[in-house]
C-alpha cells in the first residue's frame, strides 16, 4: 500500500484500487463509489463507545452516498443535454434565480471565482450565456441565459440540487432546525480540520 493511499484511509478520503478490475469485493468499513470505481474508506475507529462508533460509520456511509449519487446523477443528466456537470448547475441556477454576477454565481455553487470564470467563458463561447451590464449599476456585469441557454434549461426537467432540496423540505420544522444546527457544527469542525491538518483554506 502506498503512503498516499494509507493516508487516504486514515483521513477517510476516496482511494482507488485495482480490486475493481478483478471483480473483488470491498473490505468491511468502506463505501464503493459505483460511478468512479473508487472506494471511500472510512476513518479508523477510535477506541470507546462501540455503539457511538457504529453510528458514526453509518452516518459517513450515508454522507458518501449522497455525495456520490449527486455526482452520478448530475453527470448523467448533463450528458443528455451535452453539458458538463458545472454547466448544468449554472444553467438551472440561472433559470431558477435569474441573472447573477460572477461572484454571486461562484458563491451559489461553492466554486472559486477563477474556476467560475473558466466555466462561464466556455458557456459564453458556446452561446449558452452572455455577460450583460446591470441597468442599475453599469459597473456590475451579470451572467444571463441566452435563448439557447433558456431552451436547454427547459429541456432539463430537474437538477440534483433541487431533488436534495425537496428531500430536505420533507422534514418537519423541528427536524430541519435540528439538522441545521448539527450540520453547521459538522461543517465548522470540517473546515477547521482542513486548515489545521492540510494547511488549505476551505472555499
Amino acid at each position: 500500500m502506498t503512503r498516499a493511499i494509507a493516508q487516504g484511509r486514515v483521513m477517510g478520503i476516496a482511494t482507488c484500487s485495482p480490486m475493481v478490475d478483478k471483480g473483488l469485493t470491498w473490505p468491511t468499513g468502506g463505501v464503493k463509489d459505483s460511478h468512479t470505481n473508487c472506494r471511500h474508506d472510512l476513518p479508523m475507529k477510535k477506541t470507546g463507545d462501540k455503539d457511538a462508533s457504529g453510528d458514526v460509520d453509518e452516518l459517513l456511509k450515508l454522507l458518501v452516498f449522497l455525495y456520490t449519487e449527486n455526482r452520478r446523477i448530475t453527470k448523467l443528466i448533463a450528458a443528455r443535454a451535452d453539458l458538463t456537470g458545472p454547466q448544468l448547475t449554472v444553467v438551472k441556477m440561472l433559470e431558477q434565480v435569474g441573472d447573477l454576477s460572477l461572484s454571486e454565481l461562484s458563491d451559489a455553487i461553492r466554486a472559486q471565482n477563477s474556476t467560475m470564470t473558466g466555466i462561464v467563458d466556455r458557456m459564453e463561447r458556446e452561446g449558452i450565456v452572455e455577460r450583460v451590464r446591470s441597468t442599475e449599476d453599469r459597473r456590475v456585469v451579470r451572467i444571463h441565459l441566452t435563448d439557447k441557454g433558456k431552451k436547454l434549461a427547459i429541456g432539463i426537467p430537474v437538477e440534483p440540487l433541487f431533488i436534495f432540496r425537496a428531500a430536505l423540505e420533507s422534514l418537519t420544522p423541528s427536524e430541519t432546525t435540528e439538522l441545521l444546527k448539527t450540520t453547521t457544527k459538522i461543517t465548522t469542525s470540517f473546515r477547521e480540520a482542513i486548515e489545521r491538518d492540510l494547511g488549505a483554506k476551505p472555499i
